[in-house]
């Protein structure tokens, strides 16, 4: 068995409450009122300035050239082209580039950032990897499942759909999946539980971060 085919035993849980948590439930059918959405873009435009430091530290420490080279190609497609899907949807809401990115991180995307870069500054390899797949994985699934129920009419929510659903974004998270089981197969049985433990923080943070959106959240003092 490989080793995501475990990790997806623990993600399993995790990503269908995903799926089911009504801010996920309104992107899918159409019905999101706007305002969380808003929320949602603005948090992950700043949370994906910091995943593309992860990216950067993954360049750094990766033992080969081959995989050196893939995690560049990661920083400048996230920087490059799903950053811009973000500056698109905030181009639609009214708010310009320099107010998306003067956008103060809520307690969920700080807590969440901080978590996946001190992990890749601190970690091994194999952690980065661990802690970055949910990300990747969560995305696909969540809009995989949606795009088998249908594409809604609001073509904002059709378009997060389907750019998280499509081939691009697939094979991305298949190969990070085939990465995060290349690594486990040269890793220690304490390693690997180590990647399991940050994986399902990884995991668990990506439910949060939604969750933090339906609520808006904001810090309390």
């Amino acid at each position: 068995m490989a080793f995501t085919d475990e990790l997806a035993a623990d993600a399993e849980p995790i990503f269908d409450a995903i799926v089911e948590h009504p801010m996920v439930r309104g992107i899918g059918d159409g019905t999101l009122d706007e305002e969380p959405f808003r929320y949602w873009v603005r948090q992950d435009y700043v949370y994906l300035v910091d995943y593309s430091r992860v990216f950067a530290l993954g360049a750094a420490s990766a033992p080969t050239l081959s995989r050196m080279g893939t995690f560049a190609e990661l920083l400048s497609e996230t920087v490059n082209t799903e950053m811009d899907l973000h500056r698109s949807y905030a181009a639609e809401f009214g708010i310009d580039e320099a107010a998306l990115e003067a956008t103060e991180p809520g307690p969920t995307t700080r807590a969440y950032t901080d978590f996946l870069v001190r992990t890749a500054a601190t970690g091994t390899f194999g952690d980065l990897v661990a802690a970055l797949l949910p990300c990747m994985w969560g995305f696909n699934d969540t809009g995989t499942r949606l795009a088998a129920e249908g594409l809604p009419d609001d073509e904002r929510y059709a378009e997060w759909i389907r750019t998280y659903a499509g081939e691009d974004f697939t094979q991305l998270t298949e190969w990070c999946k085939g990465l995060m089981d290349e690594v486990a197969a040269e890793s220690t049985v304490a390693d690997r539980e180590r990647h399991r433990d940050l994986f399902v923080t990884s995991a668990r943070y990506e439910y949060r971060f939604w969750d933090a959106a339906w609520r808006r959240e904001e810090w309390s003092v």
